[in-house]
């Protein structure tokens, strides 16, 4: 049995992978904390085997969290989960001793193979993230950019868009303005419906609306639809 600590300051987060965990009998959560001060009371008091914690968090980071438990010497890994597919939050993440990151729209079978590296004393970076890593380290340590993210932030300046959206948040934006519903979107996207969930509240959190009109207007708004 491998005990696991889940650290986002998102409970609908937390819950779905406490969920998505339910059935995997190899894995047992036995803690969660909503923020990096908790999570290191939690984990020195648990002694957890793995810890999947967020980057970005109230009070002190994902990145910083995962850093001062590398000092403090606790034999536990730790698993990076993030929207962002950034060099510097990858990178960061690294120098900080993680053993893994992971991005949130990733697909369960992904996800549950990360577990299974990590366990095992292994390193895991999703495909998006080890291949920022590649090209990093071709280009001589240096930082590169990334050739499909130059095009995106450069309409997001220029529309003074003050969010950035995952892939998933994208696609599960336009699904829901077409008026399905998150079971609907769950079949066509082949996720589970809380995952679907998930992704919906944290893309409306990220928008500032309440319902799909309002996400709607936004949406135009930011030119994010036609």
């Amino acid at each position: 049995m491998i005990s696991i600590v889940l650290v986002d300051d998102h409970f609908l987060v937390r819950d779905g992978i406490r969920a998505l965990l339910e059935d995997q009998e190899q894995y047992k959560v036995i803690g969660e904390a909503a923020d990096g001060n908790e999570a290191i009371s939690i984990i020195t008091k648990l002694q957890p085997d793995i810890v999947i914690c967020d980057i970005r968090m109230p009070e002190i980071s994902g990145i910083e969290t995962v850093a001062k438990l590398k000092k403090m010497g606790l034999p536990v890994k730790t698993i990076m989960l993030s929207m962002h597919d950034s060099e510097e939050y990858i990178l960061q993440s690294i120098n900080a001793g993680a053993d893994g990151y992971l991005l949130k729209d990733a697909s369960k079978e992904e996800f549950l193979k990360a577990l299974t590296t990590v366990s095992k004393g292994e390193k895991y970076f999703s495909g998006d993230v080890s291949s920022i890593l590649v090209r990093q380290l071709m280009n001589g340590g240096a930082p590169v950019q990334d050739e499909q993210k130059v095009p995106q932030k450069e309409v997001y300046k220029k529309a003074e868009i003050p969010f950035e959206l995952t892939k998933r948040e994208t696609q599960i934006l336009k699904l829901a303005i077409s008026g399905l519903t998150n079971k609907d979107i769950a079949a066509k996207l082949d996720i589970s419906k809380r995952t679907t969930e998930v992704h919906r509240f944290n893309l409306m959190k990220k928008m500032g609306v309440k319902n799909v009109l309002e996400l709607s207007n936004k949406a135009r708004e930011y030119k994010l639809i036609p």
